[in-house]
């Protein structure tokens, strides 16, 4: 029987993606290979408990309360390979499934009926080097694509790759959020975030067709909070 080292399963408000603003059931995974400088979940680089795949997905029905659009993220759950049995069961139980990963590893493997959420990542996250750009061709136009952005070389630097894999005609939406301010962490050294106001301008002098997106949890609860 397939296991997984989880580090929360929680129910709350999707805060982003084309799915921002309804209930949703997250499933976090422990472990990350990426270190980005603005990453708010660092506690699920280390913390988690071994569970059976079983196990996650009465806990995850449990609190779902008959909730069917569930996600999965992490940390990036495309590190544990048992993730795809979790991702296929799921969707054998009607559920919409999403999950969030890097551009740092190989979608190919995702259950074809599972949304992906491909968070590239842009200069100052410092990890850009890691992108697998071979990702760009396996994406459909029920995937969407997301921009962490710091700064407006990051923006530029967006703006250059949309236009050059002409995603907008590739995947379903692409998202473009500003930083928010993030304090140092234990590992990484944290964002003097970006403002908002400025990011939406560039996108609407430029007209690029972007979603403008917030981090919604964060408007609603600390930013700090875990389980939300």
């Amino acid at each position: 029987m397939g296991t997984l080292m989880i580090n929360e399963v929680f129910y709350s408000v999707q805060g982003e993606s084309t799915h921002a603003g309804l209930p949703c059931v997250f499933i976090r995974l422990m472990g990350c290979h990426l270190r980005c400088g603005y990453c708010d979940t660092e506690y699920a680089f280390h913390e988690g408990k071994r569970k059976t795949i079983d196990d996650i997905i009465a806990e995850a029905e449990k609190l779902s309360g008959g909730c069917d659009l569930y996600e999965v993220t992490g940390g990036e759950p495309l590190l544990q390979p048992n993730v795809h049995e979790l991702m296929t069961r799921l969707c054998d139980l009607n559920k919409t499934v999403l999950i969030e990963t890097s551009g740092a590893c190989d979608i190919g493997l995702c259950d074809p009926r599972v949304i992906r959420i491909m968070d590239l990542k842009t200069p100052d996250s410092g990890e850009v080097e890691r992108n697998l750009w071979p990702n760009i061709d396996l994406l459909n136009d029920r995937d969407e694509v997301k921009f962490v952005l710091c700064s407006r070389e990051d923006y530029e630097w967006a703006r250059e790759v949309i236009e050059k894999h002409q995603l907008a005609k590739r995947v379903g939406a692409i998202l473009v959020s500003a930083v928010h301010e993030t304090p140092a962490g234990k590992e990484l050294p944290g964002s003097t975030g970006l403002a908002l106001h400025d990011l939406t301008q560039w996108v609407l002098e430029d007209r690029l067709p972007v979603r403008v997106q917030t981090q919604l949890h964060k408007l609603i609860w600390d930013p700090s909070t875990r389980g939300v």
